[in-house]
């Protein structure tokens, strides 16, 4: 599979909860790779699968020099929070700080369907929050402030690849808004 292209803010599947992999196949392979290869092309930390259209539970990350993918994550989040920048592929050249657990325990798979146990903090940390995020249709302006929430859809807004529809900002659908299990 070759560069995807990357879906904006607006497009419809970025809203929807993507589904769990069954099929550790051929296809899936080509699906890591492509992701792979568009989140390095694009450059960024990190894709997820609804990026790029498709509504499977795959995200792949770039962090500190590794690539790394992982399939149907399952996450439990340190108590302990970080505050920091953050953009997304799929809202161009918005950054705000957002507040992220500062450390994860990711489990779940690799594309050959073989368990997989990730831990990480800081920059990582961050990284698979913001994909897993992706995976439920929430965006990272989903966990902003009200204030910055509305600064930020401002600037969307005023963005020159918006287009003429305006969807809607909803919050976190967890109850600890992804701060601790």
């Amino acid at each position: 599979m070759p560069i995807q292209p990357i879906r904006l803010f607006g497009d419809p599947v970025l809203r929807q909860k993507a589904q769990p992999v069954t099929d550790f196949d051929k296809e899936l392979r080509r699906l890591v790779e492509a992701l792979t290869d568009t989140m390095l092309e694009a450059p960024g930390a990190g894709l997820a699968a609804p990026q790029i259209g498709v509504g499977l539970r795959v995200f792949t990350w770039y962090v500190d020099g590794e690539v790394g993918h992982l399939i149907n994550p399952d996450l439990t989040l340190s108590a302990e929070t970080q505050d920091g920048d953050e953009g997304c592929l799929s809202i161009p050249g918005l950054k705000y700080d957002c507040r992220r657990a500062l450390a994860v325990v990711a489990r779940g798979f690799n594309m050959y369907g073989e368990p997989v146990l990730i831990e990480g903090s800081e920059l990582l940390a961050r990284a698979i929050q913001h994909e897993t995020d992706h995976l439920d249709g929430v965006l990272f302006i989903d966990r902003l402030d009200q204030a910055a929430r509305k600064a930020a859809m401002k600037e969307i807004r005023d963005s020159d690849w918006f287009g003429v529809e305006r969807p809607t900002v909803k919050l976190s659908p967890h109850a600890t808004r992804g701060f601790a299990i």
